[in-house]
C-alpha cells in the first residue's frame, strides 16, 4: 500500500491577481509529487487560533486512509484543524512549488488565513490523490461546455492549458464582477462568456445565461462547478432539456450558499455524492 499524500507546506509568495483573489505560492518538502493532469483538488488544512501550524496526527508508512482520518478526528475539536478543498492553480516542477487561489468572501477560516498570508507560514495537504481524481475528456474531437463561477476559477483554468489544439470550448464564467476576470490562455478554441453577478443571487445569472445560450448543435460534454444549488440546476438543464448523456455531464459543488464545509451535508448533498460514486465505479 502507498504512503499516504500528506504534505506540509511552507508559504514562499502571496500576491492577488485580482482584488478578491489570493494566489498563495507553497514550497513542497522534499519527495516525489507529479500533477496527474488538469483540476487536481487536494484538502489544505489551516491551523486554529494560536497555533503555528496544523496538528494533524503523522501518517505511518502504508497506514490506511480511514484509518488516518479516525485519527484526525481523535484530535480534540479546538486544537482540529479547519479543512477545505482546493484546486492546485500550477506546479513548478523545477522549484519544486505548487500554487493555491483562494477567492476572499465570506469570514471563513480559509479565506481569513489567504488574507494574511505571509513567507514561512505553514499549512498541511492532502492530495492529489488518484483514489479521487475525477479526469475529464477534452480531446473527443466535438465542442465542450465549461460553466463555473469564480471559486472553480483555478480548475478552469488548468483545463483550459490542457485543451490540444484544434479542441473548441465555450465557456461561461460567473463573477462578482469585471474586476475579477483572469486570463484564459492554451492552445484550443475557447470562446468564455464572462458573466458579472453584481446585486443579483450566487448563481442566478449564470443559469439564466446558460439556458438562453446557443449551443453548438454536437455538443459533446460539459464540465459544471461552483455553488452546488447552481450546478444542480445547471446539470438537469443539461441533462432534461439539452439531451446530455448523465456520464457526459461531470459536475461538482463548491460550495452552499449559507453554509460550510463544516455543515452537515443535505439530502442533495448526499444525492450528488452517490451519483459521483456510481460514475466513478462504472
Amino acid at each position: 500500500m502507498p504512503d499516504l499524500p500528506i504534505r506540509q507546506l511552507t508559504v514562499t509568495a502571496a500576491h492577488r491577481p485580482t482584488p478578491r483573489t489570493a494566489r498563495v505560492s507553497f514550497a513542497l518538502p522534499p519527495g516525489e509529487f507529479a500533477l496527474a493532469g488538469p483540476d487536481q483538488q487536494v484538502k489544505l488544512y489551516f491551523p486554529r487560533p494560536g497555533q503555528d501550524r496544523p496538528e494533524l496526527p503523522a501518517a505511518a508508512p502504508g497506514q490506511d486512509l480511514m484509518d488516518w482520518y479516525r485519527a484526525c478526528h481523535a484530535v480534540p475539536e479546538h486544537r482540529r484543524p479547519w479543512m477545505r478543498s482546493f484546486t492546485i492553480r500550477a506546479h513548478d516542477a523545477e522549484l519544486h512549488a505548487v500554487d493555491v487561489d483562494f477567492v476572499l468572501h465570506g469570514d471563513g477560516p480559509a479565506a481569513n488565513w489567504a488574507a494574511r498570508a505571509r513567507p514561512g507560514q505553514l499549512l498541511a495537504m492532502f492530495g492529489p490523490s488518484p483514489e479521487f481524481a475525477r479526469p475529464f475528456p477534452l480531446d473527443g474531437g466535438r465542442p465542450l461546455l465549461f460553466a463555473c463561477d469564480e471559486s472553480a476559477l483555478p480548475a478552469l483554468a488548468t483545463l483550459v492549458e490542457a485543451l490540444p489544439a484544434g479542441a473548441r470550448a465555450h465557456a461561461w464564467i460567473e463573477t462578482a464582477g469585471p474586476q475579477e476576470r483572469q486570463p484564459l490562455l492554451g492552445f484550443g478554441e475557447l470562446t468564455a462568456h464572462w458573466i458579472h453577478r453584481e446585486d443579483a443571487a450566487p448563481g442566478d445569472r449564470l443559469l439564466t445565461a446558460v439556458r438562453a445560450a446557443e449551443l453548438p448543435a454536437d455538443l459533446d460534454r460539459a464540465w459544471l462547478a461552483g455553488e452546488a444549488g447552481t450546478v444542480r440546476a445547471l446539470r438537469r438543464h443539461l441533462l432534461t432539456d439539452r439531451r446530455l448523456p448523465r456520464t457526459h455531464v461531470h459536475f461538482t459543488g463548491y460550495w452552499r450558499h449559507r453554509l460550510t464545509q463544516d455543515d452537515a451535508p443535505t439530502p442533495e448533498d448526499l444525492a450528488d455524492a452517490r451519483e459521483l460514486l456510481a460514475q466513478h465505479e462504472s
